[in-house]
């Protein structure tokens, strides 16, 4: 559970939801519902979120209270959605995408000795954003764009 806490400050979606308004797609303590992640405009990601969930929030949140004090508006992320690769044609492969580089260039260098995938440079942009399902976003986007420090 290091991953947990160990994260520094982060961008949050511009729209908070409650449980009741992701109706069917919340089911078991995790969001069912596809992580679209863009790189420079291009689809890198369309990961599942609670299909390969290790542990679901309630779990999360009760690990959380074991060494935290949690008060009510504390929001508690479940770290980088991701999906396991599946085997094509003997070889490891992710076809849902990725939501994170750094798990990207690990997996190359696992299958291939080195990653291809470089990292971000100043001017890239990524954006994440859910949709629900009927299509329409469900928090809002997240959109940041590498910049030089001023």
């Amino acid at each position: 559970f290091g991953f947990l806490q160990s994260k520094p400050a982060t961008a949050f979606s511009p729209v908070a939801v409650t449980l009741d308004e992701l109706g069917s797609a919340w089911d078991h303590g995790r969001v069912h519902l596809t992580l679209q992640t863009t790189w420079n405009g291009r689809k890198v990601g369309l990961c599942d979120a609670g299909t390969d969930m290790t542990f679901h929030f309630g779990q999360l949140i009760s690990h959380l209270c074991k060494t935290r004090h949690v008060r009510a508006g504390s929001i508690i992320g479940s770290g980088t959605v991701s999906n396991r690769g599946v085997e094509i044609q003997g070889r490891k492969e992710w076809p849902k995408g990725y939501s994170c580089i750094a798990e990207k260039r690990t997996m190359e260098t696992l299958l291939d000795g080195a990653p291809s995938t470089g990292y971000m440079r100043y001017g890239d942009t990524v954006r994440i954003e859910m949709k629900g399902l009927d299509g329409q976003s469900v928090f809002g986007a997240i959109e940041q764009a590498v910049t030089p420090l001023a």
